[in-house]
């Protein structure tokens, strides 16, 4: 084999294990990494909206209200449920689990949240809610057919769920409606 074959196999051999590298860490980036950066957590019992909003007739806001200064109270607190759960509502293992574990001994249901701002913005439920007139659908998802209560992909540094409002996502509204995007204005 002649120097020039040797330093085109070579050349060849190198663009190779380029390419296998690349890939690799493509790869590993995109598919792995992602898997390692989210843990799944499940909620402490499974929540059927499907089942409460059609047979029982609730909204959103039976469960998810506003405290009396207009700020969200969020997660739904143990004494919206116990109204109409204090026996068995039914025979899932769910129902029996609300009222043997949190019902009965009146124990706040540890609701791991789907969606939290970071500790530097500043959100009003009540300014988009109540003033802009906007569904909660423009920014959460439709749970009006969930007979399961989906995993939470949790963020294992930040600690963050993975379906945090992303700030563009905030920005773009703001532009289409005309309202300030001023830093402070979220930010405090």
């Amino acid at each position: 084999m002649t120097g020039e074959n040797k330093q085109q196999n070579s050349g060849l051999l190198g663009w190779l294990l380029f390419v296998v590298g690349f890939t690799g860490a493509l790869f590993v980036g995109w598919v792995v990494f992602p898997q390692l950066l989210f843990s799944t957590q499940y909620q402490p019992i499974n929540y059927n909206h499907a089942i409460h909003q059609e047979e029982a007739g609730m909204s959103c806001e039976d469960c998810h209200s506003f405290r009396d200064d207009g700020s969200y109270a969020g997660k739904p607190q143990l004494a919206a449920c116990v109204e109409c759960h204090e026996e068995p509502q039914g025979e899932t293992e769910s129902e029996a689990m609300l009222v043997s574990e949190f019902v009965k001994p009146e124990k706040e249901i540890p609701w791991i949240s789907y969606s939290r701002q970071p500790d530097n913005v500043f959100f009003s439920h009540a300014a988009h809610v109540k003033m802009a007139e906007m569904e909660c659908t423009d920014c959460h998802r439709d749970v009006q057919e969930e007979t399961e209560a989906p995993p939470v992909k949790i963020n294992r540094l930040t600690g963050y769920p993975n379906e945090i409002m992303k700030m563009y996502v905030c920005e773009d509204c703001h532009a289409r409606e005309h309202v300030s995007n001023s830093c402070d204005v979220c930010h405090k």
